[in-house]
Parts: C-alpha cells; structure tokens; sequence
C-alpha cells in the first residue's frame, strides 16, 4: 500500500485539472495515489481521468458523487483514503517539485510520536514565491492557530495529515441548499488534541482562479450562511482570546441575519460576547450586502 493519498475535490475543472496531474507525474517519489472527487462535475472531467487511468502514468482512484461543495469533497475523501497520511492538492493548484520525497523524509522521524497529527509545509505561487511568510525556523511544533495567532505567520499553508487522526473527527456538516463550510472548522479540532512539524519546504504551487472561494469570500458569505455560522460558533467556542471570541461573533451575527435565525443569540457559545458584537455584525451583514448586491 502506499504512504501517503493526495487528494483532489473538483468540480467542472477539466479545462486546468491537468496542471495537477503533470506536476504529480514529475514527482520523484511515487509513493502516493491520486484521489480524485468528482463533485458532481458536468464537463468532461470523467472522461479526461480514465483516460489517464489508462495511461497508467501513476495510481489514481476516482470517485464521483451530487454536489455538496469543497467540504462534501473533503468528506469523501477522509472516507475512502486508507494511506497513513494525506494532503489536499486543489483542482487549480499543482504539488510543488520533489513534494511527496520531502514530505515523507519529514515525517520519517516523528513517524511514531504520538502527539503529532501531521506537517505544515508552505504553499508559493507559479513564480516560486512564498504565499505569505515563512515560518521561523525555531519553531519545531506548533498547532495551526498558534502558527498564525501567536508566532504571526502569514498566507496560506499546507497541511498533510496522518489518516487514522483525521478520521477521529465529525465530518464536515451538509446543509441543504448550501455548498461550503470553512475547512478551518476540522483543522481547529484537531488543534485542541495535536501537534504539527512545521517546514519551510513548499508542497503546493497555487493559483487563485476566478471561479475559486479565496476570490469570491463575501459572496461566499452571503450564499452559505449556515457554513459560516457554524463555522463561527466553533471558532468562538475554541477561541483563545477575546479579540479571536469578538472577531467570529461579529461574522456569526452576520451570518445569522442572512438566514433570519432569531434564535442566534440562545444558540451561541459565548452569550455576551455576542451582544456586544450585534451593533458591529449589523455593520458587517449591510457591507456584504452592498458589495454583493450584483452576481448573487
């Protein structure tokens, strides 16, 4: 069996699909299978996968399902991989050179520890320059929020995460109507049990379509309102600080006037925060609003 899975939600992405699987196909470490989640596409991706199936170029599993959204992706994904680790390429993005050999010599001495959960590598864009900032290279473990709220890190990172951890965890929540819920919401529960291995190595060349989430954020508000607002109840349930508590009941105020849930108060985690943060989350729901008022 192999080591590691990369995994890849998609969705009607055929047209730039095939940046990941010629970035897979350069690795030189081939101890990895393709995971690919189908989301539902209508183009011609089914089509273009077995084709490279039957290249036989390199391991791939596809497997297609309804549309539930990246989360839903991330749902089957965490279902059907039986690797020891993963990591999620997205359908845009490629997996930097040498990726799979440097992660795999990483995990190599932590293997056994049982209080680590993974890796945090670095993301770059096509040009090889870092999303962000590095992270401090005395930093030895860390968890995710720390890596950004205590040692100030910026940009996003990629995670690689062993299996029988990930699978511990609820699934992501499916909300009808609705196609996203923040990954972030999984990765802050495992912070509260884990560690990760920081490295300044790049395991994910991005680029940040127009048609993907990073781009479209307050549209993603104001469509998915339940996935935030249960995304933000969490973050304010974990939150470490005040600031972090206020920040997430402004967005869960927010959320809730989108869904017209006049229960938001009683179901929050932390009452009086969100009083305080009413006023401000007003604020945040009419600038939404007004920035999204066209291509609803």
């Amino acid at each position: 069996m192999k080591t590691i899975t990369v995994f890849t939600p998609t969705y009607n992405r055929a047209y730039c699909l095939h940046k990941c699987y010629e970035s897979l196909i350069r690795q030189s470490n081939q101890d990895f299978v393709w995971l690919i989640i189908d989301d539902g596409s209508t183009d011609d991706t089914k089509e273009l996968v077995e084709s490279w199936i039957t290249e036989n170029k390199i391991d791939i599993q596809y497997h297609y399902q309804k549309n539930l959204g990246m989360h839903g992706g991330h749902n089957a994904a965490y279902r059907l991989i039986n690797t020891t680790l993963n990591i999620c390429i997205d359908s845009d993005d490629c997996i930097g050179e040498n990726a799979i050999e440097n992660i795999l010599r990483t995990w190599e001495p932590i293997k056994n520890n049982p209080e680590f959960a993974g890796i945090v590598g670095l993301d770059a864009d096509e040009t090889g320059k870092i999303i962000g900032t590095k992270i401090p290279e005395h930093i030895k473990e860390t968890t995710l929020y720390d890596l950004y709220n205590v040692h100030g890190v910026k940009g996003d990172k990629k995670l690689v995460y062993r299996t029988e951890i990930v699978k511990k965890y609820p699934p992501y929540p499916i909300f009808e109507e609705e196609r996203f819920v923040p990954l972030g919401y999984l990765y802050q529960l495992i912070d509260q049990d884990y560690k990760l291995l920081p490295i300044n190595e790049v395991f994910c060349i991005v680029e940040y379509m127009a048609d993907g989430s990073s781009m479209n954020i307050l549209k993603q508000y104001r469509r998915h309102p339940r996935g935030f607002a249960f995304s933000r109840k969490s973050r304010m349930k974990m939150a470490k600080n005040f600031k972090d508590q206020f920040k997430n009941a402004i967005h869960y105020v927010s959320s809730s006037m989108f869904i017209k849930n006049s229960a938001f108060l009683k179901e929050s985690p932390k009452k009086i925060t969100t009083i305080l943060a009413i006023p401000f989350g007003i604020l945040l729901n009419l600038y939404i609003r007004y920035k999204t008022k066209e291509g609803i």
